[in-house]
């Protein structure tokens, strides 16, 4: 079986029609006034930015949100680039005083622990959604999501951070497919080429702590979640290692509490009984 997840060519300029669409319906829907996009200088936020562009027109903002010595230049250079290429509304906010405030009031968090770092690099995720937010509230605006279909499978994002938005117009979108419609749309070829990360620390890339590339998750994902295919016939299909192929099915498993609201206790008449116990209680 021959698993070719790219678009073709018609079907490029289908997806930038129903993208562009479903971004100005929302807008409409919400009656709000403006969209809000936090731009990072990578391919995701780029093509977001520019498909909302051709959608809301003057009623865009993109935050550019860099963290001083930690965020590269280059991404701030690439998000430059873009709002200027395409005409659109922005401004730059530095989190590293938001970063630093946490830093010094949490001596718990610090010292051997070995979540520390992965903690801290959360809070920055989250800082930016609630400047996305507050920009949002104070314009009458609504946040628009950067996350594509490969992270939300994965779970690749900060719960309450970058995935915590009103809508995701690219996330059916495998990142390969995010790399075709990028390059169709016109968005510059340094951003789509540059190795993709989330900037949390100084040399830190996607493909290194998913410890596989894009185009091998896009494969596997795609098998087991369109095709419906089990891990065995995934392996078998891709020739791929059952080792690999398990790791990426049980990212997917794991996350399932980020795509979902948070689980509600439910009561009833029945709890009011005083024998009630729960079912693990039972014998």
């Amino acid at each position: 079986m021959d698993i070719d997840i790219y678009l073709k060519e018609e079907e490029l300029e289908l997806y930038r029609k129903i993208i562009v669409h479903s971004i100005k319906d929302r807008l409409e829907k919400l009656r709000v006034s403006l969209g809000i996009v936090a731009l990072s200088g990578g391919v995701d936020s780029s093509l977001v930015a520019v498909l909302s562009k051709e959608a809301l027109k003057d009623k865009l903002l993109c935050l550019i949100m860099p963290e001083t010595g930690v965020s590269s230049q280059e991404d701030i250079d690439h998000a430059m680039e873009l709002v200027r290429k395409f005409d659109i509304n922005y401004r730059i906010i530095p989190i590293n005083g938001a970063i630093e405030w946490f830093n010094q009031r949490y001596e718990e968090i610090k010292g051997p622990n070995k979540n520390e770092r992965l903690a801290i690099a959360n809070v920055k995720p989250r800082i930016r959604m609630i400047m996305n937010y507050l920009y949002a509230n104070t314009l009458n605006g609504f946040v628009i999501g950067t996350s594509n279909k490969t992270e939300l499978l994965l779970g690749y994002g900060t719960k309450y951070g970058d995935i915590a938005v009103d809508f995701y117009p690219i996330g059916d979108l495998y990142k390969t497919q995010v790399w075709q419609l990028s390059d169709y749309v016109g968005i510059p070829t340094e951003i789509i080429r540059k190795k993709p990360t989330a900037g949390l620390w100084v040399g830190q890339t996607d493909e290194d702590e998913l410890g596989h590339t894009y185009y091998e998750i896009d494969r596997v994902l795609y098998c087991l979640v369109e095709l419906e295919l089990s891990v065995r016939e995934t392996c078998k299909v891709l020739g791929i290692p059952r080792d690999a192929v398990m790791d990426i099915y049980r990212r997917v498993v794991s996350s399932e509490h980020k795509r979902k609201i948070p689980t509600i206790t439910r009561l009833s008449r029945m709890c009011l009984d005083k024998d009630w116990k729960y079912p693990s209680d039972r014998h």
